[in-house]
């Protein structure tokens, strides 16, 4: 059973928090572009700066001995995270992007895809899961399909069960939609994906900070988590990949780290997670994304999940009562995004009126051009919430937005 928050014990946690925007406090709502940081997770930061800074896995010195084993600690900590069988499935890179594009080269990379093929996202995506794999169907003549979304902002099920056949390749679809909330039926999807023998990829930078992710039930080949949605830095990610299938497949990137040997003939790869993982990596990020880990952990993503639903059901009844306002997004299970238009208002005006009243929201489409299309519109006003929010700060956001639509009326 979910315990309630002390917010104000986790608010001590946050100082950016404790500051005024146009002389009003800030209320901080763009939680599902970038959430803040803790201090333990900043403090990990300053212990790698002043204590171990040095370049892993190559140096016999002491520094470079403590940063490999703090590093690859870090790894090993972010495998039990989201249960992976073994720490070599995680792929350390600078967020979802990042891996999507590595899941997608190297699969075009290994010549199992072809123009006999067909890949399947769906109408929800965030462009990091539409263009590498707009990019990898035009490199192997492979068919691009889409999910279509219904009004509600969820799949069509039965579209989707018409578009999968033995010719399907790949399904790659986000856990939750980053613009709507929607929590997908990814289980659904990963299931019937494997009846065909397609490789499934999920998107779950809005599902880490919000559900405590299991690789291993969920069966999924791929999974990849952002470092900055779940309270670490940015830059920062993973990529989850089973196995037998990150063994099989060619490395993407060429350089130090992911090569056992090299001459001018020929060079010989290095093993997992390594073959992945070409260059310096992002230390310092790999370490304090675990921390992160650590402190959502502390806290319980059980308890942070009915807080922030607590706080997005004050905020959602708020604003239906304000005439004219729609919300985009009405699934029975979503995350707590609220996206939505009032009539007559444009969503980037609404949003620079709330920035004056010190409320942070997100406004325009939310890197998800084509499901704006979708619903005829440009873009919407987008509130997210986390851990350190309030019910003040939700009623205080719904007296903003009031007061905000009767000045551009």
């Amino acid at each position: 059973m979910a315990q309630a928050l002390d917010t104000t014990a986790i608010r001590a946690d946050f100082p950016i928090l404790d500051q005024q925007v146009n002389g009003q406090p800030l209320i901080y709502l763009d939680n599902a572009a970038t959430s803040q940081t803790p201090l333990s997770v900043l403090a990990s930061y300053e212990q790698y700066y002043k204590g171990y800074n040095a370049n892993i896995h190559r140096g016999a010195h002491k520094l470079a001995r403590e940063a490999t084993e703090k590093f690859e600690a870090a790894r090993q900590n972010l495998a039990r995270h989201i249960n992976a069988a073994d720490d070599r499935e995680i792929i350390f890179t600078s967020g979802v992007t990042d891996s999507i594009n590595l899941v997608a080269n190297i699969l075009s990379l290994s010549g199992e895809i072809t123009a006999d093929h067909n890949v399947i996202i769906s109408g929800l995506e965030h462009h990091s899961n539409i263009v590498p794999w707009q990019m990898l169907c035009e490199r192997t003549g492979a068919e691009l399909r889409v999910i279509p979304i219904l009004d509600n902002g969820t799949f069509d099920m039965p579209a989707f069960d018409q578009l999968i056949d033995k010719n399907t390749a790949v399904v790659s679809v986000n856990h939750y939609s980053n613009s709507l909330g929607t929590r997908n039926p990814i289980e659904d999807i990963i299931a019937a994906a494997k009846k065909v023998d397609a490789y499934t990829c999920i998107d779950g930078a809005q599902s880490a900070p919000h559900e405590r992710i299991d690789v291993q039930s969920l069966d999924c080949d791929f999974y990849t988590i952002s470092g900055h949605k779940m309270y670490g830095p940015t830059g920062t990610g993973l990529l989850y990949g089973r196995t037998q299938v990150l063994e099989k497949m060619p490395p993407w990137r060429g350089g130090g780290e992911m090569i056992k040997l090299v001459t001018f003939e020929k060079t010989t790869y290095n093993e997992l997670p390594f073959k992945y993982e070409a260059g310096t990596p992002n230390i310092e990020g790999a370490i304090a994304f675990s921390a992160a880990a650590d402190y959502v952990n502390q806290i319980g993503l059980e308890n942070i999940a009915a807080h922030e639903r607590h706080l997005a059901k004050i905020a959602t009844e708020g604003l239906l009562e304000i005439d004219g306002l729609r919300i985009y997004g009405t699934a029975a299970e979503k995350a707590a995004v609220i996206s939505f238009l009032v009539d007559g208002v444009h969503h980037y005006d609404l949003g620079t009126l709330l920035d004056q009243m010190g409320v942070a929201v997100r406004t325009g489409h939310h890197c998800c051009q084509p499901l704006m299309a979708r619903f005829g519109i440009t873009g919407t006003v987008r509130a997210s919430f986390a851990m350190y929010n309030t019910e003040q700060e939700a009623e205080a956001f719904v007296k903003s937005t009031q007061r905000a639509i009767n000045m551009l009326r």
